[in-house]
């Protein structure tokens, strides 16, 4: 939340807690706030069910975990096929490399070792 937003809740809270403890009436607030008398009550509404869901008792420890997406299982599961695929097509495409390669240098016409010269006499 920005620091202004921030500031804007905070001043509103100021003031529904001054119109709750009596210092001040919903009209004061509303008119210090730039709303209307209607609004006000609107937000005050909002923040004291914020504030009762807030001190409301939870369950002890963490939440229970989510039950998982079938659909979400099912594409993992063709994510990683896909990859190992993947990984086994690279693998038999550097194997052809490898084999073209050697094919190439058995294809190559091999220079045979000069003859030794007879020497004249």
């Amino acid at each position: 939340m920005s620091k202004r937003k921030a500031d804007r809740a905070r001043r509103r809270a100021e003031m529904i807690l001054k119109v709750r403890s009596g210092e001040i009436t919903a009209t004061e607030a509303a008119r210090l706030l730039g709303m209307s008398r209607k609004t006000y009550y609107q937000w005050e509404d909002r923040a004291l069910q914020g504030m009762l869901e807030g001190l409301t008792e939870k369950e002890p420890g963490r939440p229970p975990a989510p039950a998982p997406d079938p659909e979400k299982a099912r594409l993992e599961k063709k994510v990683a096929d896909l990859e190992k695929k993947l990984q086994t097509m690279a693998e038999l495409y550097d194997l052809r490399q490898i084999l073209d390669d050697l094919n190439r240098r058995d294809s190559k016409p091999r220079k045979r070792a000069p003859k030794a010269r007879k020497k004249k006499r």
